[in-house]
């Protein structure tokens, strides 16, 4: 199913060094005709890192997508009830936000977003990017890949030698990801081996 006129919220999680690979794939899903609905959590939009600074990354969002950010947790409710998202995207999310995403814990707008699409059994498709996804979040990250209407962008071992616990989503299968999770379909295979964009 191809994404044209189709409401997708694209959450962003703190794995800043994550950014610049996921913003080309947001413009894809504009280009595809999609109406991308921006979300970012509370360290998107306040932490300055070598990567950015968190308000020029909400700015550069609301410029692509011409939707002010969703940045707070009452703004993100009503996305189940009133405003429905066809689909949910959260890239990068990362290890914290996973585990709590596996835990049903909706601490940032992003989760709440996520928890809105869930509760209309609509698709969430996430993109990890964590350094332990083979250590101790290993456990949610599992617990998430049994879950109903949960799918993943394919991910692997990002540096097996340096990191060898750390998994991070192939970002330009982002828009695969979408189409298949749109029909109820999780992309194969889903561990693949990580290649740099």
């Amino acid at each position: 199913m191809n994404v044209q006129g189709k409401r997708i919220g694209f959450g962003l999680t703190g794995s800043h060094c994550t950014y610049d690979a996921v913003m080309p794939e947001i413009e894809k899903l504009i280009a595809k005709g999609a109406d991308v609905i921006p979300i970012v959590s509370y360290t998107v939009q306040s932490t300055n890192t070598r990567f950015g600074k968190g308000e020029e990354w909400v700015k550069k969002l609301e410029e692509m997508t011409g939707h002010q950010v969703i940045d707070t947790i009452v703004k993100a409710e009503p996305l189940g009830p009133k405003l429905p998202l066809d689909c949910m995207v959260i890239a990068p999310l990362t290890g914290n936000s996973m585990s709590k995403l596996a835990n049903a814990m909706t601490d940032s707008p992003v989760l709440m977003a996520a928890k809105a699409t869930m509760r209309n059994h609509r698709p969430v498709v996430v993109g990890i990017s964590t350094n332990d996804a083979l250590g101790l979040n290993g456990v949610n990250l599992m617990r998430l890949m049994a879950a109903k209407n949960i799918y993943f962008i394919p991910f692997g071992q990002d540096d097996p030698f340096k990191k060898p616990n750390s998994m991070v989503a192939h970002m330009p299968l982002l828009l695969d990801t979408v189409e298949a999770a749109l029909e109820g379909r999780q992309i194969q295979p889903v561990i693949v081996e990580y290649r740099r964009s």
